[in-house]
């Protein structure tokens, strides 16, 4: 009976610790639960997050740095996909990235200079028209006239409409937003706390798709 007491009494040792570090989430201060939501990709076995962000927002370019880093440890069955704040089918930037992401490579060589370019170095102003935008991929091994073009297809078209649609199913508040499975918008009290409750429902949704 002792022998068994200490065994519980270990393991309490062991446990108590690590439950006392993982906070409780609160629906309506950590996150919002979107009755109406969907994910923005069929899930296929995944967990999905996304990012809404938009390159002009400063609180996106701060948060980015830290997302990244983030993103690179997830576990193999979430997915992680980024979607540009559309409020506008006009919105060069949404263009762009979508341009970008058509091209093998330019995306991952253009994601965080673009943040910069508009908030640090200021040498592409938050207006940026098609081709301002244009000049800035040039630099990266397209000719701004072939991005102009790229920026303007069909394709281009049908993704902004998918994202735009996206914002307004999950009530989009404002960026940098993270959204679970189209069912959670995450909240928190900064950065890191945002990682932290996005940490948490992708638990929640994992150990319930088991």
């Amino acid at each position: 009976m002792l022998k068994r007491f200490a065994t519980w009494s270990l393991l309490a040792a062991l446990l108590i610790p690590a439950l006392a570090g993982a906070q409780v989430l609160i629906p309506g201060t950590d996150y919002d639960e979107l009755a109406q939501g969907q994910p923005f990709e069929p899930l296929n076995g995944k967990v999905e997050v996304v990012e809404i962000f938009a390159y002009g927002c400063h609180f996106c370019a701060q948060f980015q740095p830290l997302v990244d880093q983030w993103k690179r440890k997830l576990p193999a069955d979430v997915r992680f996909t980024y979607v540009p704040a559309t409020y506008s089918l006009d919105d060069p930037f949404a263009r762009a990235f979508y341009a970008a992401q058509a091209k093998p490579g330019l995306f991952a060589r253009t994601h965080e200079a673009l943040f910069q370019a508009i908030n640090t170095d200021i040498t592409v102003p938050r207006n940026a028209s098609i081709d301002e935008l244009a000049a800035f991929y040039s630099g990266y091994g397209v000719t701004a006239p072939a991005f102009a073009a790229a920026m303007q297809t069909p394709a281009v078209e049908a993704k902004l409409r998918k994202a735009r649609d996206f914002a307004l199913a999950v009530e989009l508040q404002g960026t940098p937003s993270l959204i679970v499975n189209g069912k959670y918008r995450v909240k928190g009290a900064s950065y890191q706390d945002m990682l932290r409750i996005a940490d948490q429902l992708i638990a929640k949704e994992r150990s319930a798709r088991r």
